[in-house]
């Protein structure tokens, strides 16, 4: 097992994983490189040396570390950051099965998948986590933190690589919902094909040239309400939300395509929850890789908002 792959030798902690720092330069400190990590933005000297003086930094081999050790260029360092001040998502995460390896959850709208940046406690992983009292839970693919849905998560890592695959082979059948501006040449199946590409920092992913890496089917199933089935045959992020705006039928409430809206790209400003998203996972569907039977899931959830 490579270094890379090593498990972090620090326990979640309330359900939150360690938070894990790769040194990025060479002559520093175990402080200065601490210091200078992004993820640990807002951290000072005083919060590190605590966190030393508890035996609560260490390396890969949970070895504590002074934070005048020198460390090398490449060196993992771990240690518990302190949790953002996050707005409660007032949603219920429903468990729709249950078994020995697995988890299927009905995810709601503004709920990330898995802690990111500002949003970690206010996620569907450390809130089962917490509810379930399994530290073990990981995500065997993800929702985007604005689409509901179905969502699967492994409950022991003997079985995790085998779930992952499912999706990461393609082996997965998922369908969503959307509601969007009625297109009634949609009425027939569209398909859209083009590459998409997303840069770190940036909120939107891009069409551009190359090679063709996003693919999905797009239906107008019900033309008074302007219900949409998206069938994706791959994963690019945000995808099927660009993919409606390039067909001149945005999500209805997407706060990024095809336009960015102030306010709502990011956390709703003062926990405004009033405006999801109308995408829905809303169907999942996969040959399980231990057993072989056939499992598939729908989601409760509803898009019950009328299109314009």
């Amino acid at each position: 097992m490579s270094r890379r792959s090593r498990p972090s030798p620090l326990p979640p902690r309330d359900g939150v994983d360690a938070t894990r720092v790769v040194v990025r330069a060479d002559g520093l400190s175990v402080g200065e490189a601490l210091l200078a990590a992004p993820s640990l933005a807002g951290l000072d000297a005083a919060a590190l040396d605590r966190r030393a003086h508890a035996g609560e930094i260490v390396d890969i081999d949970g070895r504590a570390l002074d934070l005048a050790h020198p460390v090398r260029r490449n060196t993992a360092l771990f240690l518990y950051r302190d949790l953002p001040d996050e707005p409660p998502v007032p949603f219920g995460l429903p468990v729709l099965y249950r078994d020995d390896n697995i988890v299927v959850v009905d995810k709601p709208h503004f709920l990330a998948t898995m802690p990111r940046g500002r949003h970690v406690v206010q996620s569907a992983l450390v809130r089962l986590r917490r509810e379930l009292g399994v530290d073990e839970i990981s995500p065997a693919h993800r929702l985007d933190r604005l689409t509901a849905g179905v969502l699967l998560l492994t409950l022991r890592p003997q079985v995790r690589a085998a779930y992952q695959s499912i999706f990461a082979e393609r082996r997965a059948a998922k369908e969503y919902r959307a509601l969007a501006p009625v297109r009634p040449e949609l009425i027939e199946t569209v398909t859209v094909r083009n590459r998409i590409e997303k840069t770190a920092g940036d909120l939107r992913a891009l069409v551009v040239d190359g090679e063709i890496n996003a693919v999905s089917d797009i239906t107008l199933i019900d033309p008074h309400t302007g219900l949409y089935r998206l069938v994706p045959h791959t994963g690019r992020t945000h995808q099927l939300r660009l993919h409606m705006a390039l067909l001149g039928a945005p999500i209805v409430d997407d706060p990024l395509y095809p336009d960015v809206r102030p306010g709502l790209a990011a956390l709703p400003d003062a926990g405004d929850f009033t405006r999801p998203l109308r995408l829905l996972a809303s169907s999942l569907a996969f040959d399980d890789p231990l057993t072989g039977e056939r499992r598939e899931f729908t989601s409760g959830l509803r898009l019950d908002t009328v299109a314009p």
